[in-house]
Order: structure tokens, then sequence, then C-alpha cells
């Protein structure tokens, strides 16, 4: 399927860029929102783009061929700050994060990332990294299985899941991405051949709970967020689009608790810190696509975006 940038006008809007800036565009894949963003900062504007996956960044490289002011770096965002503080732009006007996987991603059977497609139980962004989803499902204690299903992935039946997989194994290893969906098809009711929208495939939960502990996930997207925070001007915006609830609820609450103006705690009736906010949160609810871009783009319709404001 063709990469389709999720919600371009949206991002635009929200991180309203002027000619001259400077951007980050913290998950670059393609190059779909930064040739966006570098049309609306000019020739005099410059972007700072990230992605750990090498091929995406040569291909994002070939995309924005022509304009000037481009730097790539092939690493984790989480690096987002170093990165920048050693470019010749110390502070940026912008960021942007897209958390979603790119289609590279999710249709090369061979990345493991697709319970549609047999491949390697790998699900790696970078192949440098060492763990792999071969290594969770084959080799980790039962407890550490069932804990990772639930906490990144909110499946009811980890324990009993975990159980399974620890029961097969014995047996035989699981190779592919299509062993490990065909028993999660046995043990989970397939609600999502009803057609009903919000209904997941059985092993929708558990590939995304083995693929955000393979890549640590939701550590790295709190050092971005703050790393980016620390690099943002004042007046600059940052975007957010998540894709699920777990990404979602963190980066909920990192803007609503720069949002605050009193950090005291509780227990103090009366305000010591005379804090300040830090930003303006942007966007009251979650931006979703239209009913229009998911019909285009159905891979888009569990995107929700957040976007703020620097004040100081």
């Amino acid at each position: 399927m063709e990469h389709i940038s999720v919600l371009k006008e949206e991002v635009c809007d929200y991180l309203d860029l002027k000619k001259g800036d400077v951007v980050v565009d913290a998950t670059i894949g393609l190059g779909g929102h930064a040739a966006l963003m570098l049309k609306k900062i000019g020739k005099s504007g410059f972007l700072i783009g990230f992605d750990q996956d090498e091929k995406n960044l040569a291909e994002a490289n070939e995309n924005l061929k022509g304009h000037n002011g481009v730097i790539l770096y092939n690493d984790n965002f989480r690096y987002l700050k170093n990165r920048v503080q050693e470019s010749p732009h110390k502070e940026v006007d912008a960021v942007l994060f897209d958390l979603g996987l790119s289609s590279p991603h999710v249709d090369n059977p061979e990345r493991g990332f697709s319970f549609l497609r047999e491949g390697p139980l790998d699900m790696r962004f970078s192949p440098s990294q060492k763990l792999t989803a071969y290594e969770i499902v084959n080799t980790f204690p039962e407890e550490k299985i069932a804990e990772i299903i639930w906490e990144y992935g909110e499946e009811r039946a980890s324990r009993r899941i975990a159980r399974a997989i620890c029961q097969d194994r014995k047996t035989k290893r699981f190779e592919t991405t299509t062993e490990l969906a065909d028993l999660l098809k046995r043990l989970i009711p397939d609600k999502s051949k009803h057609g009903k929208r919000g209904q997941h495939h059985p092993a929708t939960r558990i590939f995304q709970a083995l693929r955000i502990a393979v890549n640590d996930e939701l550590s790295v997207l709190e050092e971005g967020l703050q790393g980016s925070m620390d690099v943002l001007k004042k007046g600059g915006r940052m975007v957010v689009i998540s894709y699920h609830s777990l990404e979602d609820r963190i980066v909920k609450h990192f803007f609503k608790d720069l949002a605050r103006s009193c950090v005291c705690p509780p227990e103090v009736l009366v305000c010591q810190c005379r804090g300040e906010p830090v930003v303006e949160i942007l966007t009251k609810k979650p931006v979703s696509p239209t009913d229009e871009e998911i019909s285009e783009n159905p891979r888009a319709r569990s995107a929700k975006l957040r976007a703020i404001k620097k004040l100081i």
C-alpha cells in the first residue's frame, strides 16, 4: 500500500510554520510531512529529520532532493536534543512526531511487523538493535511475556496467552509471524470479521505489545518529548500524532503537566511555587481524521493529534 501522510492539513495548521523557521520531523519516514513543512518554511528555512530505518531515510533523502537546509539523522529521536544542539541551530520553531508505523514497515513481511504476511519474528525499527520479537516469544519467562502483553497490549487474556506460548514453544520454537498469529486466532475470538468499526484482528494487541517492548517505545517517547521541549523556542509549537491509547496517554499527561500554573502538592492549600504554565494546549480534545480521510487511507483511522505552544 502506498504510504500516505496522516492529517496533513491539520499538521500544517497547528504548526503554523513561517518562512525561515527551523523545524524537526522526529519521525521522517518517507518524507511526506517533511515535504509539506519545507514548502511552508521556504529556502531560508531549515529541517532536521530523524529515522532509525536506513532505507526509509535514504528514500526520504531522495524525495526531499532539491530542498536546501535539510539534515537527516539515522538515529532514534530519544537523542533529538543532542542532535539539535550539535546542528547549526541550537533551538527550533516547531517539532512534529508522527508515531505510526511507516508503510514499508507494515508491507514488508521481512520486517516482521505484520501478522497478515509470513515473515520472521523481528519487529525492530533498526537492524542495529539486539532484542527481537523472536527472543521475547521464545526465551522470556511466562510471567514476563504476560506482563508485556498486559502492559503494552492491554490484553485481558495476557496470562492465558503467555501460558499457551510457553507451552507450544516446548515442542517447536515460533519462527514466523504467521505461526504466532495462528496460535492467537485459536485463543482469542475474532470480532474483526463482523466488520464493526473499532474491532481488531485477534493478533493486533499482542503484536503491538511485542513491537513496543522490542523498541522500548514508551520510554523513548517520554525522552523524545522532554528533549523537544528543551530545544523548542518560546512561541514554538509541537504536534504529536499517536495511534494507540498508551502513546496518547503519555502525550496527554506530558502536555497537561506543562500547562499547569501550579505544581504544588495537593496538601498545600495556598500556592507556594508561583509557577507559570510552560505551554498552552492548542487541542482541548485530540483531533481525529475525517471520515473522508479514513476512507482514502484506512491506516489513519486510529490517529489522534495533540498540539501545544511553548509560552516561556
